[in-house]
């Protein structure tokens, strides 16, 4: 007792918080709750429930260290209950090489919601080869729930070796889902997606929109920053356009408001610059699709070492995440 009044007297001045930076996104409510218990609702994603409203976002794949990332991560999913998209599998259509670092089925349980992942421009490919059952086939070797498409088009333009659009993505997905039969989901992957591309992908049976959005890892800025000199200083412009998350909860709802039923995809994975528990809790509050968030390079820095130090943080997310459904109120 004496040691911990002597601490709050030694910490006291240090600890005051100037008004300017406190977080004006909520309403706390001291008076309501107890401290929690199990106070998270569960989520239904992919026909399965999530016990948190935590998606671990598609990462790396067809490493050998991406093998013990997705078998960490797969391992924290089963225990704390939440569901993964794989990274991109494309080397899987080549051979199998690479499948023991992609089949999480057996490490993530049945019970969570598994999605396997392919970019636009190979779902492009395997439609014009006519060979788009590969897709289907890919998504059963995985034992996976389903598949992520994500699109690309500026990571892809700025990479020295990347692939170009024949296509309009919407196209294409339109045209995979007449093709094969599992759900299908989409993604971006650091840009975000703008408010007419929502509206035409919300129109379609999708399993989910993943936001991708600016401000978590720029896949366009990693790309560019491979290019020759010249190049980077050219394209560089480009990669800071983009949506945030909390611009795209804007353009969702303001979407659902106006096409009600025409709207078929209402489910939403919101990522990208998603830094704490807090901002996750604030937009899933905020977006009137059922919604989870996604994290990746949150992740990521923790499931590249021992497993214990990726529990202790999903265990840190999960305490926060009890505290603000009992004492905060989205404003």
């Amino acid at each position: 007792m004496k040691d911990r009044k002597k601490d709050h007297i030694d910490l006291a001045f240090d600890s005051r918080t100037p008004v300017s930076e406190m977080d004006t996104r909520f309403i706390y409510e001291p008076m309501l709750s107890p401290h929690p218990g199990d106070t998270i609702p569960e989520f239904r994603f992919g026909g399965k429930m999530q016990k948190l409203p935590i998606w671990v976002s598609s990462m790396t794949g067809g490493t050998k260290l991406a093998g013990k990332i997705n078998r960490n991560l797969a391992r924290a999913c089963r225990e704390f209950g939440m569901g993964m998209g794989l990274g991109s599998c494309r080397a899987l259509l080549k051979d199998d090489s690479h499948l023991p670092d992609f089949d999480m089925r057996d490490i993530i349980g049945d019970e969570m919601p598994l999605f396997a992942n392919l970019g636009i421009n190979q779902a492009e490919e395997l439609i014009e080869l006519k060979e788009a059952a590969r897709a289907e086939e890919l998504v059963q070797k995985l034992r996976a729930d389903g598949l992520f498409i994500h699109i690309n088009p500026f990571q892809e333009w700025f990479q020295p070796e990347g692939d170009r659009l024949l296509r309009a993505p919407i196209e294409t997905i339109k045209t995979l889902l007449d093709l094969i039969d599992v759900p299908l989901a989409v993604k971006e992957v650091g840009q975000g997606i703008g408010t007419e591309s929502l509206r035409e992908l919300m129109k379609l049976p999708l399993a989910a929109i993943e936001f991708g959005a600016f401000g978590g890892t720029n896949f366009a800025k990693v790309e560019l920053s491979r290019n020759p000199g010249h190049a980077r200083e050219l394209f560089e412009p480009l990669s800071y356009v983009g949506h945030d998350a909390a611009q795209m909860v804007e353009m969702v709802n303001q979407i659902t408001n106006e096409e009600g039923k025409n709207i078929r995809c209402r489910q939403l994975i919101i990522s990208g610059g998603i830094k704490s528990f807090l901002d996750g809790y604030y937009l899933i509050n905020k977006s009137l699709i059922p919604s989870v968030y996604g994290q990746a390079s949150a992740f990521l820095k923790y499931a590249r070492e021992d497993y214990q130090q990726l529990h202790n943080f999903v265990s840190h997310q999960v305490s926060g995440l009890k505290m603000a459904y009992a004492f905060l109120r989205v404003r």
